[in-house]
């Protein structure tokens, strides 16, 4: 049987409920402990620098009694924080030169002699995470040792950072990792691991410290905000001839990896950006490093690539557009130098049923992406209401991930992603008023429900060549083929996220 982190019970173990301050930097001020230790089954109320538990002897018991504690909080120095102020920020900076992650020809000069000039802005909002399995973390804090029972995607840093805290040597610090139910990089920050060993500290025995859907939505470490200017040139015959992209965003490898960064550009930030499968005789590649004050960003179940291949794919549709020729043709004449991509490109065509004419307000998109080392090509089927409402019936990916070794994982990964990205795609935003995320939990953060799930096919390109990663790859590749597929069935052309059905009203 598995057992995932919040099934882990050691002998004595009470249950914590715990409320962190609601704008990043806060503290509690007030707490109405007599209150919450009036509450049967409540044992104890702890209080850290920014947050509060109570502790008691089952979980019904301990959120009463967090709810009894009737909190106050000094929300310090990000109580203004807005989402105007964020968007104003990025749309600032990005008019700014950034730190260059490719420049090849020359943009400006193609540019200006372009026969069509398409410029355009991009944006992606913040995103949680939500995983099945809520935040949580058990810990034993002892004179000689600390013991935590915990699923984590860093066991690394849960231990320097539990030594840090305790004051132990690392090598007295115990992990017991456990299943990860979900993780998609939320849980490589040990964050939710250092709130229950400072809980952890004040409480005698073992402690299972328990986000809520609040909790867990409203203290994320978000996918950034990006915010991305493009200018894309053809010529007469269609043909591009200069491709310029600044994307601008929090850089997550300038906080976990410094060192990773090259003059400047982020190298997860541009993934999926700077090196394209296709043929382009003149690109430039800007990162624009932008930090939004209150706001906490990390992975979101691949970050380059999840908003990358959405501006790029888009981009080169509106591209195909202004020539006046099919995404697909389109893309294969770029694609003549790179036969893995072109291989799934055709077969996924041939799959979905390119060309097929579909009725009235009924869409077929296209997306090719080269990212987290796969190949992979993917068709949405969209049929978009005259409300606006938008459903997505079917999707087709075909992909090349180098040598096979489970045909039916691969499946399943390309089902999951396509499903977490196409969630996103349709509701997913987090946003910020008075230093708090606006949602809460899945009435205001909706996740894609069961009915509104498409069916999805995959079909695999035979290979020999060294394995890529898979887990991640759907999901970036959703977002272009569904808006794409909007536009066919449109004409109007997605460049913000989420998909607003009012802009797509008849």
């Amino acid at each position: 049987m598995l057992k995932y982190g919040i099934d882990a019970l050691p002998a004595g173990t009470r249950i914590a409920a715990i409320a962190i301050s609601p704008v990043l930097g806060g503290k509690p001020i007030s707490v109405n402990q007599t209150a919450a230790l009036a509450i049967k089954g409540v044992r104890q109320v702890v209080i850290t620098d920014d947050s509060v538990a109570v502790v008691a002897d089952h979980t019904g018991a301990a959120k009463k009694g967090l709810e009894a504690a009737a909190i106050t909080w000094d929300d310090g120095p990000n109580r203004a924080v807005s989402q105007v102020d964020i968007l104003r920020l990025l749309d600032e900076k990005s008019q700014q030169a950034g730190a260059v992650a490719r420049s090849e020809g020359d943009v400006a000069a193609a540019l200006s002699a372009a026969a069509v000039r398409i410029d355009a802005v991009y944006q992606l909002p913040f995103l949680a995470h939500t995983a099945m399995e809520p935040m949580n973390c058990t810990v034993h804090v002892r004179n000689d040792a600390c013991e935590l029972w915990v699923g984590t995607q860093n066991m690394s840093s849960a231990k320097q950072a539990t030594a840090a805290l305790t004051g132990l040597p690392p090598e007295k610090v115990i992990i017991h990792n456990h299943i990860v139910g979900g993780g998609f990089g939320r849980r490589l920050e040990v964050d939710g691991i250092v709130h229950a060993v400072k809980i952890g500290k004040q409480v005698k025995g073992p402690v299972k410290v328990i986000w809520s859907r609040e909790e867990d939505i409203q203290h994320g470490y978000y996918r950034p905000y990006y915010y991305d200017r493009l200018s894309g040139g053809i010529d007469g015959a269609g043909n591009p001839v200069a491709w310029s992209h600044r994307i601008s965003g929090s850089s997550i490898f300038a906080r976990i990896a410094p060192a990773a960064m090259r003059n400047g550009v982020d190298p997860d930030g541009v993934e999926g950006a700077s090196h394209l499968p296709y043929k382009l005789p003149a690109i430039h590649v800007e990162f624009k490093q932008v930090e939004p004050q209150g706001v906490l960003t990390s992975w979101w179940r691949g970050v380059g690539p999840s908003h990358n291949i959405f501006v790029v794919e888009s981009f080169i549709d509106e591209l195909a557009a202004a020539a006046k020729m099919d995404p697909v043709e389109y893309r294969k004449r770029l694609l003549s130098e790179n036969p893995r991509a072109l291989k799934v490109l055709q077969l996924v065509a041939e799959k979905a049923g390119w060309g097929n004419v579909l009725p009235e307000r009924q869409g077929r998109g296209v997306a090719v992406q080269f990212a987290f080392g796969t190949y992979l090509a993917m068709v949405a089927d969209v049929s978009v209401a005259k409300d606006g409402t938008v459903r997505v019936t079917r999707i087709v990916t075909a992909v090349d991930c180098g040598l096979t070794v489970n045909p039916d994982t691969i499946a399943a990964q390309m089902e999951g992603g396509a499903l977490y990205g196409l969630t996103a795609a349709l509701y997913g935003a987090n946003t910020f008023s008075e230093g708090r995320v606006e949602q809460g939990n899945f009435d205001t953060y909706p996740p894609l429900r069961i009915d509104e799930a498409p069916h999805v096919e995959t079909h695999i390109v035979p290979s020999a060549e060294a394995p890529g990663g898979i887990g991640e790859a759907a999901t970036s590749a959703v977002f272009p083929a569904v808006t794409n597929a909007i536009f066919a069935a449109t004409a109007k052309r997605i460049r913000t996220l989420p998909i607003n059905p009012e802009d797509l009203k008849a």
